[in-house]
């Protein structure tokens, strides 16, 4: 049975995680793009490529998943800072943050949450190979779509994450996502 002291604050963990759909990804306004996907949209993306590239790899599915939906659940506290402002700036750690984060939830869920950050940030398994694999793979997917809108800056970066990823089944699917339109899964039932 959980006390009102800790169901009170896992509760505010999961509301601090409604702040995840309505922070916009940053990275995309230096290309860009006037109105980015959220860190929830990219995560959730994250949760089902990292699903299928460990079906595709033998990994644990459950896992990568894990792994993805909690990646940058972090930046409620910190934001999304692109790659080229993480040269200027010192920040805490992931880690750090997310003990912050759970500080007050029950025991468990706290001690699951950090276990998840620390394996995605410094674990060398299997499934943190492919649930960063998969973390790239969704920008580069991202990227081709804002190319399709217009956004010409995007392919910068859709070649340089596409470069980062070392999975046979992750290389394999950004091959064959290159000269896709994003609405090509609409084309069996228009036929």
């Amino acid at each position: 049975m959980m006390d009102e002291q800790h169901a009170r604050g896992s509760v505010t963990y999961l509301m601090e995680m409604g702040a995840l759909k309505r922070s916009r990804r940053s990275g995309w306004w230096i290309v860009g793009v006037k109105d980015p996907e959220t860190i929830a949209e990219h995560s959730f993306r994250t949760a089902i490529i990292g699903s299928v590239l460990a079906m595709l790899e033998g990994a644990d599915p459950a896992k990568v998943a894990l792994l993805c939906t909690f990646h940058d659940t972090q930046e409620t506290r910190v934001g999304d800072i692109p790659w080229v402002g993480r040269r200027y700036l010192t920040a805490a750690s992931n880690e750090d943050v997310t003990a912050d984060q759970v500080a007050d939830a029950h025991p468990a869920v706290a001690a699951g949450i950090q276990a998840i950050v620390a394996e995605y940030e410094n674990g060398d398994s299997l499934e943190v190979l492919v649930a960063h694999d998969a973390d790239k793979l969704e920008c580069m997917l991202q990227g081709l779509e804002y190319l399709e809108q217009g956004y010409r800056n995007a392919r910068e970066w859709v070649d340089s994450t596409r470069a980062k990823l070392k999975t046979p089944s992750a290389i394999a699917l950004a091959n064959a996502a290159q000269d896709m339109s994003s609405a090509e899964w609409q084309r069996t039932y228009l036929r």
